[in-house]
Formats: structure tokens, sequence, C-alpha cells
């Protein structure tokens, strides 16, 4: 699915405000109004790229004068000193739209470099790495985004984007298999049921109650391969629960057919990437 311009315009619009205010009062006093430059949106360590033609969009925002030349598509990865973007013109609104491209290029690059070593450490098992809906908040469609740039699967967009019967679903409800007919009953004919389940035991009430996946929460390699032992080719199998690079091969070594890590949106680190003029 690709991003859609509702999907960071508004972000984009409260971002230069928060940041800019009045105005870029530094260089207002020591650049003169006329100055020309180019400068390069340059890589300073080894990432994958995702979010480039919003911080694009970041500049043109700014001033829609301002010539920029992408120069690595979303997706590709890159060494550390890699040109990725260059804006040539106004050098006051390219220095007055720096820090706001490179905070959406920097967070969008750190998910989609993340979620590729997830993906890479996985190779050959046939797992797929799912994100979560733990999000930054207004931040949804473009931190889902850079998880597919880095190899990843999205998981729901939102609540109304499937049926997912957790913890609190079944107290409430009063049985897991009361949870999973109601949703059967009143789900539309092609939607998936989803079941998250703690113990092998309510691994196999969900099984007898047909639940088309089950989520698998914190359990065990070997407590994983013993559930999707039981399920028989019945459901399809999601992995989730404090995954980490160091334990998440052992866990897609299980069988499993999914693995869904809230780090990879919740736990980003902003990569390191740094606007430099061109003489």
């Amino acid at each position: 699915m690709p991003l859609q311009e509702s999907d960071f315009a508004g972000l984009i619009e409260a971002a230069l405000t928060e940041d800019i205010g009045h105005g870029d009062l530094t260089s207002e006093l020591v650049i003169p109004p006329e100055q020309q430059a180019t400068l390069t949106l340059t890589a300073r360590e080894r990432l994958v790229v995702a979010g480039i033609g919003i911080a694009a969009r970041v500049f043109d925002r700014v001033d829609p004068s301002l010539q920029c030349t992408i120069l690595v598509n979303d997706g590709y990865e890159v060494d550390a000193g890699s040109g990725l973007l260059e804006v040539t013109g106004n050098a006051r609104a390219i220095l007055m739209a720096e820090r706001t491209a490179l905070n959406f290029l920097g967070r969008m690059c750190g998910v989609a470099t993340l979620t590729s070593r997830y993906v890479n450490a996985v190779k050959g098992t046939g797992a797929k790495i799912l994100d979560t809906r733990k999000t930054i908040p207004g931040w949804r469609m473009l931190d889902k985004y850079a998880v597919r740039m880095g190899g990843g699967h999205n998981h729901r967009l939102r609540l109304d984007d499937g049926v997912l019967i957790k913890d609190n679903h079944i107290a409430v409800c009063g049985s897991l298999s009361m949870a999973v007919e109601r949703a059967r009953a009143g789900a539309p004919a092609l939607t998936m049921i989803e079941v998250e389940c703690d113990t092998l035991a309510q691994v196999q009430e969900a099984l007898a109650a047909g639940a088309d996946m089950i989520l698998l929460d914190n359990m065990s390699p070997d407590q994983l391969r013993e559930a999707v032992a039981m399920g028989q080719g019945r459901a399809r199998f999601e992995a989730s629960g404090n995954v980490t690079l160091e334990t998440i091969r052992a866990i897609a070594e299980t069988g499993v057919d999914a693995i869904s890590i809230g780090r990879l949106t919740h736990s980003a680190l902003q990569v390191d990437i740094g606007l430099d003029i061109v003489f």
C-alpha cells in the first residue's frame, strides 16, 4: 500500500510549525536573503532508506522553488557516505527545512533498518516479520510503510482491519470458545479470526473453536514447536512477546508462520543522517 499525501501532509505542517515558529532567526541574521546553495542529505551510517519522498516534500513545503533530486529510492540499503537527496535553491529555505526533513527521514530509515536486521535474521525459515500497533500516535502509516521498506509485513493497520481476540476480550466475553463463536457469526465471510493464547491448553481450545490464526504470546521455543505440531495445518501461528535479534532465529525455526515485533516501531533508533553543503 503506497503512502498517500493525506498520510503525512498534516504531520509535515505541524512539524514545521513546531520547529520554525515565526522564522529562522539565525539564518536571517547571517545569510543574505538571495544566497543560493546546494546541499545533500548524506547517510553517516549503513542504513535502509525509507521516507526520502517525504523529506523532499518538507523542503517543497518550505519553498516550492527548491529543486530536490532523489539519489536513492526507498527500500535500498546504502553505506555510510552515500548521498540520499540533493537540494538546490535559496540557502535560508534549505536550512529552515533541514531539521524537520532530517527528523522524518532519520526516524523512518531507523524503522526500516531495524526491520531489515530482523528479516535477515530469519532468512530461510519461511517466517514473516510483522509489525504491531505500537506506533507513534499519528505516525501509524509512516511507521508501517517504513517496516515494509525494511522487508517486513504489516499486521493490522487499525482496529477495524481484522479480528484479534486477546486476553481481555476473552475475560469480558466469558470464554475463548464463546469469543470465537461470536466473532465468526458477525464478521464478514472472508475475515480471518485470530486468537491470542498464553498456554498450550488455550491453543487446543482455539483450534477446537476453529480459529484461523493463533498468536502464541511469550512462549518458549519448545512450547512454540509443540503448538505448531498441535495445529497439524488447521491454523497458522504467530509468535510474539520479547522477541530480540538474539532470540528470533530460534523462534523462527519452530515452524511458526509469522513473528510480530513491537520494538520495530516503539524502540527503533533514529539513524544518523546529515545535511552537507556541496562546494
